[in-house]
């Protein structure tokens, strides 16, 4: 097996799993045999046929380019700012957008539900289905039945109360010319593409992304950190976290990273930290 083609299908096998798919599912989407599927994801059929990538690319909406690992050239080479970072990880949740106080309002005005009873119902639940313990389409019956709303969808009401935390968008499009960045969060599936699909992030910004309902492991523990530091392929003190959630900058400083405690409800004072973090 080949190092080239264990890592195209590593490639296409996260693809299908960021698409939210299985084999049987990508197979019928692209057209293809479940045996030719299964052989490119372990690395066992030596270059295969470009429009068998094309088709599994447009069945993920995923670039082709990406899939192929087909290296555009950059600018200018990346920095390392003056304390030593080298990549950033960015939160989503409380870092680059906000969302839940707004739904869980608007739940409570279609409900008559007081606003802490669905909050609650709603965290009892969240982190099963951040991991993927839990089907998005059962936490949406489990929320439905509390709310008394038939055809429930979660996403939805997320996708239309997200706030992009103003000045955020600006500071990752100035990281992202200097350093790379990579994604980081806790999150239910297909809701980092959705909010890409309404241009409330930009995913191509990113060079990495940790998804936790993707790669099923929260941001709890030090196996997701140490995942994604391999991702990010720098040494941990290179790494710099800025997220809003104490228990994840605890867990990055013990691993080694600089970490940077963001405050969405003080976004300017908190975007002056990290440029002061990462200063050239």
């Amino acid at each position: 097996m080949g190092v080239e083609e264990k890592a195209l299908g590593q490639r296409l096998q996260k693809a299908r799993q960021r698409a939210g798919l299985t084999q049987q599912e990508l197979c019928q989407k692209a057209g293809l045999s479940y045996s030719t599927l299964a052989k490119i994801e372990r690395g066992a059929i030596r270059a295969p046929s470009v429009f068998t990538v094309a088709a599994i690319a447009a069945a993920t909406e995923v670039p082709l380019d990406t899939l192929l690992d087909v290296k555009k050239a950059e600018p200018m080479a990346k920095k390392t700012s003056k304390s030593g970072i080298k990549f950033v990880y960015f939160d989503l949740n409380g870092t680059l957008v906000r969302s839940y106080e707004k739904a869980f309002t608007k739940l409570s005005s279609l409900t008559g539900l007081p606003v802490d009873t669905i909050e609650a119902f709603y965290w009892r639940y969240d982190d099963d289905v951040c991991d993927g313990k839990m089907s998005m389409a059962d936490f949406n019956r489990a929320m439905g039945q509390h709310l008394g709303m038939d055809d429930f969808d979660w996403g939805k009401f997320y996708l239309s109360a997200v706030e992009p935390v103003e000045g955020m968008a600006e500071l990752v499009d100035w990281a992202a010319k200097n350093y790379e960045i990579g994604l980081f969060s806790n999150t239910m599936p297909k809701l980092i593409d959705g909010l890409s699909a309404q241009r409330k992030i930009t995913l191509s910004r990113f060079s990495k992304v940790i998804d936790s309902s993707v790669v099923k492991m929260l941001k709890y523990g030090p196996e997701i950190f140490e995942y994604a530091q391999e991702e990010a392929g720098c040494a941990p003190e290179s790494i710099l976290l800025v997220d809003d959630d104490k228990l994840a900058v605890v867990n990055a400083d013990k691993l080694g990273w600089q970490i940077c405690r963001f405050n969405p409800y003080d976004a300017e004072a908190s975007i002056k930290k990290v440029k002061a973090h990462l200063e050239l």
